[in-house]
C-alpha cells in the first residue's frame, strides 16, 4: 500500500501581504487612458401623456430590454399592503388577456415581464427578441391600462404574501433593516418596506383596482428601452402602444426624507441570537453634487470593495466578520452611506470598536495615492462592466432617470472619476467619515451585548 500525504494548508496571507514581493510593495499599473467609445444612438423624449421615454441602440445581441419606473409613494399606513398586492397581481390578466395568454404572448417573442414595488416606486422590467418589441409593448400597454385583478388571483396572492411576510420578518437582515429605517426616519413612508400582516389581510380586490386607477399613471413615469433597436422607431412604437394610457393625475413622488443626524447607536434586542447585525448610516451628497466623485472614491477606500480598509481590518486581520461593506443609498434629492457587518455575539463590541477606529482613521489619516488609484480603477471598471450589457445599461439609465439624470451623466462619469485628486478624496473623507456623523443600530442578544456595549459607550440600551 502506498502511503499518501495530505498537502499542507498554505498559510493565510492578508491583502497587504498578497500585494507585496521580496523587493517591496507590488507596484500598481497606471490607470490607462479611457478609449473613445462610439456614442450609442439615444432618443430621450417626453410623450403627450407625460411619460418620459429613453431609447438606446445597443445591438450586442438581437434583444431589447425594457425598464419602467412609476413613482408610487403613499402617506397611508396601509399603502404598502395595497401596493404589494397590486404588484403581485398586476400581470394576472387584463380585459383582453387571461394570465395564461399574457404569458403565452410574451413567450412567443422570447419575452418576459415582471413587476415589483417598494416605498418609492412601482417597477416593471422585461425583455424580448428585438423583433418582438411590438408584442412586448402591447402586453405592457394592456397591463398598464387594463389590468383586471381577478378575484381569485388577488385572494391567492394575499395568502402567499402573508406567508412571505412571516418568513421575511424572521430573517436577521430584515429585522436589522427595519430597525435602521425606524431609527433613521421614524414613521416616514420610506420605512414601510414590508406591510403589516393585518393590513394585508384587510385589503380587498376593490382596494387594489382603485389603487391602480389612481396611481398607475404615465405622468411622471419613465420607460427605458435598450437593445438592437432603432430608437426613433422604438419611440414611435411606444406612442402607438401607450397612447391610450392616460390620466390627469401625476404619479406620486416620495416626500423628502429627514436628514440623518449622527448620534448614539440603538441596541435592538433579538433574544437568543448567536450573531449580531451592525448597521450604520450617515448623510452624504447625491450623484448630482460636484463632490460626489470624490465621495465615491473615499467610500471605496473605506469599505466599498474587497481591498478596502474596513475589510482588511475586521475581516482579513481580525476575522470578526465574513463580510463588511459600505455603500451609497440614493433617495429623492439626497443620499446616505450604509455600513453593514454581521458578527458573532462575542466579538460584536470589538468589531464596533474597530469600525469606529476605521471611520476616525479615514477622517484624520488621508487616503494614500495608491489607495485612491486602486479605488479609481475599481470604480471606472465596475461602471463600465455593469453597463456593458443591455440589461445593465437599461437598469442604470432607469436609476439615473429616477434622480433627474440622463445618459450624459453616465457618459461623463468615468472622466469625472479620473480627474478627482487625492486631496479631494482626503477632503471628502474628512467631511463625511468622522465617527460623530454616523448613527445606526446593533441587533442582537441584549443579555450578551449590553455589558460590553455599555463599556464601549455611544450605544443606547433597551
Amino acid at each position: 500500500m502506498t502511503a499518501t500525504t495530505t498537502p499542507a494548508t498554505p498559510p493565510h496571507r492578508s491583502a497587504e501581504e498578497i500585494g507585496r514581493t521580496v523587493r517591496g510593495p507590488r507596484p500598481l499599473p497606471p490607470l490607462g487612458e479611457q478609449r473613445t467609445v462610439a456614442e450609442p444612438l439615444t432618443v430621450d423624449t417626453l410623450l403627450p401623456n407625460g411619460l418620459r421615454v429613453i431609447a438606446v441602440r445597443r445591438p450586442a445581441v438581437p434583444l431589447v430590454e425594457m425598464r419602467m419606473r412609476i413613482p408610487f409613494a403613499g402617506e397611508s399606513a396601509t399603502h404598502a399592503a395595497r401596493a404589494e398586492l397590486l404588484a403581485s397581481t398586476l400581470l394576472c390578466g387584463t380585459g383582453r388577456r387571461t394570465r395564461m395568454q399574457v404569458d403565452t404572448d410574451l413567450a412567443r417573442v422570447g419575452g418576459e415581464l415582471d413587476a415589483a414595488v417598494d416605498p418609492e416606486r412601482l417597477s416593471l422590467s422585461g425583455s424580448a427578441l428585438a423583433d418582438g418589441l411590438d408584442v412586448l409593448l402591447d402586453v405592457l400597454a394592456d397591463v398598464l391600462a387594463g389590468a383586471a385583478y381577478p378575484d381569485d388571483e388577488v385572494r391567492r396572492e394575499r395568502e402567499r404574501l402573508l406567508e412571505r411576510i412571516t418568513v421575511a420578518r424572521s430573517q436577521p437582515r430584515v429585522i436589522a433593516r427595519e430597525a435602521l429605517q425606524r431609527h433613521r426616519y421614524g414613521d416616514h413612508p420610506f420605512t414601510r418596506e414590508i406591510p403589516e400582516p393585518e393590513d394585508v389581510a384587510a385589503v380587498s380586490v376593490e382596494d387594489v383596482r382603485a389603487m391602480h386607477a389612481d396611481a398607475v399613471v404615465p405622468r411622471g413615469s419613465v420607460l427605458v428601452l435598450v437593445g438592437d433597436i432603432d430608437p426613433t422607431r422604438a419611440i414611435d412604437a411606444v406612442i402607438g402602444a401607450l397612447s391610450g394610457w392616460q390620466s390627469e393625475r401625476a404619479a406620486t413622488e416620495l416626500p423628502s426624507l429627514p436628514e440623518v443626524s449622527g448620534g448614539d447607536l440603538l441596541l435592538v434586542p433579538r433574544p437568543g441570537a448567536v450573531q449580531s447585525q451592525i448597521r450604520l448610516s450617515t448623510q452624504v451628497v447625491p450623484r448630482t453634487d460636484p463632490a460626489y466623485p470624490a465621495l465615491q472614491l473615499a467610500n471605496l477606500v473605506f469599505g466599498g470593495f474587497f481591498s478596502s480598509r474596513l475589510v482588511e481590518n475586521i475581516r482579513e486581520d481580525k476575522g470578526y466578520t465574513y463580510s463588511a461593506h459600505s455603500s451609497p443609498e440614493f433617495t429623492p434629492g439626497a443620499a446616505t452611506l450604509l455600513l453593514d457587518a454581521d458578527t458573532a455575539s462575542e466579538v460584536t463590541a470589538p468589531a464596533l470598536l474597530e469600525i469606529r477606529y476605521e471611520l476616525g482613521r479615514m477622517a484624520v489619516t488621508p487616503p494614500a495615492e495608491a489607495e485612491v488609484e486602486s479605488a479609481r480603477r475599481f470604480a471606472v471598471g465596475a461602471l463600465l462592466t455593469s453597463t456593458a450589457s443591455q440589461a445593465g445599461l437599461a437598469s442604470m439609465l432607469l436609476t439615473l432617470a429616477g434622480v433627474g439624470l440622463g445618459p450624459d451623466w453616465l457618459r461623463d462619469h468615468p472622466g469625472r472619476l479620473e480627474r478627482v485628486t487625492v486631496a479631494e478624496v482626503a477632503e471628502a473623507a474628512r467631511r463625511f467619515f468622522a465617527p460623530t456623523r454616523w448613527t445606526g443600530v446593533v441587533v442582537g442578544d441584549a443579555d450578551r451585548l449590553s455589558a460590553p456595549l455599555a463599556a464601549l459607550g455611544g450605544v443606547r440600551l433597551p
